[in-house]
Order: structure tokens, then C-alpha cells, then sequence
């Protein structure tokens, strides 16, 4: 399943499985990110999957444990991995809240309009969770020109805000600095702060829905 595993710290190891992105890679990193936390090891801390890569954080007491573990690893595959959950998220392409539509177009040799159509009939899988509770990295676009991070930054990016670089889309669950293109916002809640949780999970899989700038309003509460 991975290639090559190396310990990172006196207290975690990293599993390396490849050095594509690409969605059959990340569903073996993500059925044994699973694996690991439906068994619940009470010496394993944290894991956390990336793209192509866990890390596995643990009780330094456990070390040979988590090196069986790790060994045991190599043995499972994703034969019987249950479907993912899919979820329908409407986003407003409206120009007000695609703020980069211009950068799109020019990037990617494509009319905005035929953009959203695009994007809003892809099927998208869930990588992984980025760098702030609930945000998800979701890919991969059926595009094969390059869209690159935005030069300078910004500051402040309105909470639902969608953003896309090359193949892959965020969204962002709460205000927030970034540099990605945006292309439109949604009001969908990526995470419920009365339980802490995030909706969405690695492995899941999403597709849009566009809505009118009328529908989105009404519905932003």
C-alpha cells in the first residue's frame, strides 16, 4: 500500500505512498487513515493524511507497537472499503463573488459561463482537510491547463468563499487570508461548531450546484 515509511520525531512516523496526486493514491492513504482511526489505538495521538502521505503521532512509550501497526499496514489493502458519503453543494457564480472569473478565463482559454458548467458537473474527491477546520481540498478538475496561486494574497476572503488553483478547489469555512482564485461562494456549513466536527471527511466524495445570486441570499442566514 505505501513505499517507504520514516520517523519524523521521537514521536511520529510518516508514510509515504507515492509522489503523484491523484485519487487512487489518496484513497489508500485515506482507507488506512480510517483504519486507524475506526480502531481507535489508544497509543496513537493523531493521524493526519495529505495527499500521498500519513503521519502518525503516538505515545513514545509505544514505539514497537506503532512499528507493528505500521508493518500490519502493509498488509491491508482497500478491497472492502465502504462507499464514500457524497454530498450536493450549491455555489453562486455570480461575478460579485467570483472575484478572479477574469484570471479563469485568461488561464484556462475558457468563457466564465462555460467555466461553471464545467466545474458544476465535475465530480469532485475529498484529499484531505487543509489548514483550518473544515476546509477541504477537492479535486481533481477535468482540466488540463494551469491556473497558479494568486501573487499577492489576500487578506480577507468572505467565509464560503470557493477557490480553485489548476485542478484542485477549496472552500473556505470561515473568513480568511488566501491565495487562491476564487470563482463563487457558498452558504453550505462546513462545520458545526456546537459539536466541532466537520461535515465533510477525506474520502467523500462532492459535486455543485449552481444557484442564482437570489437563491443565495435568500438561503445565507
Amino acid at each position: 500500500m505505501f513505499i517507504t515509511y520514516q520517523q519524523t520525531s521521537e514521536q511520529s512516523y510518516l508514510l509515504n505512498y507515492g509522489d503523484q496526486i491523484n485519487i487512487e493514491t489518496n484513497k489508500k492513504v485515506i482507507f488506512h487513515f480510517k483504519y486507524i482511526q475506526n480502531n481507535k489505538f489508544k497509543y496513537i495521538y493523531n493521524v493526519v493524511p495529505s495527499f500521498n502521505k500519513l503521519l502518525i503521532i503516538y505515545d513514545i512509550d509505544f514505539k514497537k507497537k506503532v512499528e507493528g501497526l505500521i508493518n500490519k499496514l502493509r498488509l491491508i489493502d482497500n478491497q472492502n472499503e465502504k462507499k464514500p458519503s457524497q454530498y450536493l453543494i450549491p455555489i453562486c457564480y455570480d461575478e460579485e463573488y467570483a472575484l478572479d472569473y477574469k484570471k479563469v478565463e485568461k488561464a484556462f482559454s475558457i468563457d466564465f459561463n462555460n467555466f461553471i458548467k464545467l466545474h458544476s458537473s465535475n465530480t469532485f474527491h475529498i484529499f484531505m482537510l487543509g489548514f483550518m477546520p473544515g476546509l477541504p481540498f477537492l479535486g481533481l478538475l477535468d482540466i488540463d491547463k494551469s491556473l497558479p496561486r494568486l501573487e499577492s494574497p489576500r487578506i480577507s476572503i468572505p467565509k464560503g468563499s470557493v477557490g480553485v488553483v489548476d485542478k484542485l478547489t477549496v472552500i473556505y469555512p470561515n473568513k480568511s487570508s488566501g491565495g487562491w482564485n476564487i470563482v463563487g461562494r457558498t452558504n453550505f456549513k462546513l462545520f458545526n461548531r456546537n459539536t466541532n466536527k466537520q461535515i465533510l471527511n477525506p474520502g467523500d466524495i462532492v459535486k455543485f450546484t449552481c444557484i442564482s445570486k437570489t437563491e443565495f441570499i435568500k438561503n445565507d442566514k
